[in-house]
């Protein structure tokens, strides 16, 4: 077979090559992770909105009184939203600017982190050493030599990471971190924009006083099926006088209710359903008398 002939059979192998199969557990993966991103979405909708939102006017904005604090500021909000103080891990592992490069690695690995924070002598935030800038410092030393064009280009992005030999030297500044006050939704949102997989959670002095990761945030912002269907039947027995008349099931999201209502409330408790956070679709089975 010519080098032609076999290349054009490989090609071919990958077409006809089945994908991965799909598991029963990649349908709720999927789910799971389009309900994320709407509530990221949801985010980011409200930070547009509150920009852009005028004032009603100047003398209402003076009569106005401002929150003593920050904190009077967040307890006056309603104490049913999601705060990263509510999700973020303490204590968060961190390591200093002067430690060495092999000693990150070591850290990285045995906590299963992709990244740690780097704080000063204070607890200071000062950077985040991940996987990525460890590895960029591993390319160069294996292989410090790159020919051609497309080498040169990514020798020069990565020669100063190759130079460094400690946390402080090899790190991504300046960092990106979140307040413990700050609504989950928000933190999803920067992480989102910054790709990051963990913040660090710094005080307003910026020490740090914990981590949150994506999967924490996630699992904040999209609540589990028993907790929606808790929900689900604590509404229906404001329209049903036997709530137990209707079943009530919950899977990914989707809700299904079964049994017999009143027809007068039927459009209106499926409505209120509807709008419940994290329901994605109501399957209505109920039969109308």
């Amino acid at each position: 077979m010519s080098d032609f002939e076999h290349s054009s059979a490989e090609k071919e192998a990958r077409r006809t090559m089945p994908g991965r199969p799909w598991t029963p557990q990649e349908e709720p993966r999927q789910d799971a992770l389009r309900r994320y991103l709407g509530a990221v979405a949801a985010a980011a909708s409200a930070r547009s909105a509150e920009r852009s939102e005028p004032a009603a006017s100047g003398e209402a904005r003076d009569t106005v009184e401002a929150p003593a604090t920050a904190a009077d500021a967040f307890s006056a909000e309603a104490p049913a939203v999601p705060r990263v103080r509510d999700v973020m891990h303490v204590p968060a592992v961190s390591v200093p600017g002067d430690m060495p490069f092999l000693d990150v690695a070591r850290i990285l690995a045995r906590e299963q982190v992709s990244a740690v924070p780097v704080v000063d002598a204070d607890d200071h935030v000062i950077g985040v050493v991940s996987e990525s800038d460890l590895l960029a410092k591993a390319a160069v030393m294996a292989e410090p030599h790159r020919h051609g064009p497309v080498g040169r280009l990514r020798r020069h992005r990565l020669y100063e990471k190759s130079q460094g030999d400690t946390a402080a030297t090899l790190m991504t500044f300046p960092p990106v971190t979140v307040h413990p006050a700050e609504r989950v939704s928000d933190a999803a949102w920067t992480a989102a924009h910054a790709r990051l997989k963990r913040l660090p959670v710094t005080d307003y002095h910026g020490r740090l006083v914990g981590v949150v990761s994506r999967r924490d945030l996630l699992r904040a912002l999209v609540r589990d099926d028993a907790e929606i269907r808790a929900e689900v039947e604590s509404l229906v027995g404001r329209y049903v006088l036997g709530p137990r008349a209707v079943d009530v099931t919950v899977e990914n999201g989707v809700v299904i209710m079964t049994g017999k209502v009143d027809k007068a409330v039927v459009p209106e408790l499926i409505a209120a359903v509807r709008d419940m956070d994290d329901v994605v679709d109501v399957v209505d089975d109920l039969e109308a008398v």
